[in-house]
């Protein structure tokens, strides 16, 4: 990192000034005044749409409006005729959808999970920091909602937030007992970190392969269960009774290329977020699969989408190398007493504050002119890493954060000697889905639950409430449906013919279709091939394929 030569000496030449300052204070009216200015919610690259529950309303991101006024996949002569026949489905593979389907297993319905890639490619496994949940001695269910609150800018829906810290603790049992292994102390009790806007050490953590570590426990659990599983199943569209009713869904099979109808007496969404949209041209931390699916689905139905235009960009993507622009460098990296610093080796924001105050004012500084510029373009500052070495012993980073050390080394950078560069990265979608405390939506027979839903979070995130979330949420969603769960109805596509006709009277209709399935960038798109359907009654899931399923790689360059 020659190029940076200079403002690395400066780092070097303030750490041990830095160790003993105070952190950087904001005034509350500060740091919403820092928000406004630069967070990248803030910008004005956002419209109204003119369809649906929506429709000139709320503001929505250029690129998410696009979508919800585009066409669907499905080819307007398709007659839907039930290939499949279950109780529920559950559409996403991920830590919402597998915590459902767990959910549901003793309950005497049949299961089905369709997800678009392999059991288990999902968010979920991206997430690095921890699992916030009151289990300390001095902490409360009462605190946990007060930091959540705060944190949510007081926009979060108080019922679903209070049933998120209340059933925190129940749902960090329930893993432990399927086998999630949390980092301990010496004693055998919980260890826990601090995250940014909490007020006492709440986060816990597999090292900083948290995410990995759940999903590894749910996936076991789910593959030993009676649930069928349709991995390269694509959520094209959902159906309906002709009148008001969720009654399955068409599914795409990503590997045939034909269309597989599912009918259902109950569907979850479990789609998760949509950060491989990049807003803005941003960066994203997201999975492969974070494309926004289940908001077109559920819009096209009537669901209403609640803070359309909230997203949170992690204050800490990496910035170089080139390989590794937009992967977390987890924020429990700053709890251990990481600092942000500007290229003159500066201190200019408390780093354990909240998420989009952090982020806004990184992009002051690089607007300013006080970040880094890499080789190729691309700008940052400084995360000050080797100064936990220094400040908590040598070894700290090895022991504490093995996945970092591995990411960055093999591209030459040494963490414990080397500050790291970093940016904002696209990391979560704060609203979604609007869902009462039962994860129903305004459709009946459609609940949703994980990171396609919105009100949870308000319009900024906690560290570690999204892990939380899913298995809070994912557990709500079946003891739900199993108490509510109609019976089965006609399967049409009666709902997306009427938004077709909305569209129709659109002066300026996108050529593009949605859902749109995957990243732009990465070429593949939706395909239909001319094999015969199956026949009725055909149940197309392959117990083989999922047995086969290798968990991927959260730290291999993408």
């Amino acid at each position: 990192m020659n190029w940076a030569k200079a403002s690395l000496d400066k780092v070097e030449r303030t750490r041990a000034e830095r160790r003993d300052q105070s952190v950087p204070s904001i005034s509350d009216d500060d740091a919403q005044n820092l928000i406004k200015e630069y967070h990248p919610d803030y910008v004005g690259n956002e419209r109204k749409i003119h369809v649906g529950p929506n429709a000139d309303s709320d503001p929505f991101p250029m690129e998410l409006a696009d979508l919800l006024e585009s066409d669907s996949p499905v080819p307007k002569d398709f007659q839907p005729t039930a290939d499949i026949e279950t109780d529920v489905l559950i559409l996403g593979g991920g830590g919402a959808g597998v915590t459902a389907a767990l959910g549901l297993a003793d309950s005497g319905l049949t299961v089905h999970l369709a997800t678009k890639l392999r059991l288990g490619d999902a968010n979920t496994v991206m997430a690095e920091g921890g699992i916030q949940a009151a289990l300390g001695v001095d902490d409360s269910s009462r605190r946990h909602f007060a930091d959540s609150y705060v944190g949510g800018h007081g926009k979060n829906d108080t019922g679903l937030l209070r049933h998120l810290c209340e059933e925190g603790p129940a749902g960090i049992r329930w893993l432990t007992h399927l086998g999630t292994l949390f980092d301990q102390n010496e004693d055998g009790t919980f260890r826990f970190r601090k995250g940014g806007g909490t007020s006492t050490p709440r986060v816990l953590a597999c090292r900083d392969y948290t995410g990995l570590e759940i999903m590894r426990v749910l996936k076991n659990a789910v593959m030993s269960s009676a649930t069928h599983v349709l991995e390269h199943h694509a959520a094209v569209e959902l159906t309906d009774d002709g009148k008001d009713r969720v009654t399955g869904a068409v599914l795409w099979n990503t590997q045939t290329g034909k269309l597989v109808t599912v009918s259902a007496r109950a569907v979850v969404l479990a789609t998760g977020g949509s950060g491989q949209l990049r807003l803005q041209g941003y960066p994203t931390s997201n999975h492969l699969g974070a494309t926004g699916d289940g908001l077109i689905l559920a819009y096209r139905q009537g669901c209403s989408l609640v803070f359309p235009g909230s997203h949170q960009y992690h204050p800490s993507g990496s910035s170089y190398p080139e390989a590794l622009v937009g992967q977390l460098v987890t924020e429990s990296i700053r709890s251990a007493g990481a600092q942000i610093l500007n290229m003159n080796g500066e201190r200019f924001i408390d780093e354990m504050t909240f998420r989009d105050v952090v982020a806004a004012a990184i992009i002051r500084e690089v607007m300013a002119g006080r970040g880094i510029e890499t080789p190729t373009g691309r700008r940052g500052v400084w995360l000050d890493t080797p100064l936990i070495e220094q400040t908590k012993g040598e070894g700290t980073l090895v022991k504490q954060f093995p996945g970092l050390i591995h990411r960055f080394k093999r591209y030459g950078i040494d963490p414990t000697t080397q500050p790291l560069l970093i940016y904002p990265t696209l990391h979560y979608q704060n609203g979604g889905i609007r869902i009462d405390t039962e994860c129903r939506t305004e459709r009946t027979g459609l609940w949703a639950a994980g990171e396609v839903t919105g009100g949870i979070h308000g319009t900024n995130r906690l560290m570690g409430n999204s892990l939380l979330d899913i298995i809070v949420f994912g557990r709500r969603v079946s003891e739900s449906v199993q108490q509510n769960c109609p019976e089965r109805g006609a399967v049409t596509l009666s709902r997306l013919n009427q938004y077709r006709d909305a569209l129709s009277g659109l002066p300026h209709k996108p050529k593009t279709t949605a859902p749109q399935l995957y990243p732009r960038v990465s070429g593949m798109k939706f395909e239909l091939k001319g094999i015969p359907k199956p026949e009725a009654g055909t149940d197309v899931s392959s117990s083989g394929d999922v047995k086969s399923f290798e968990p991927p790689d959260p730290f291999a360059s993408r």
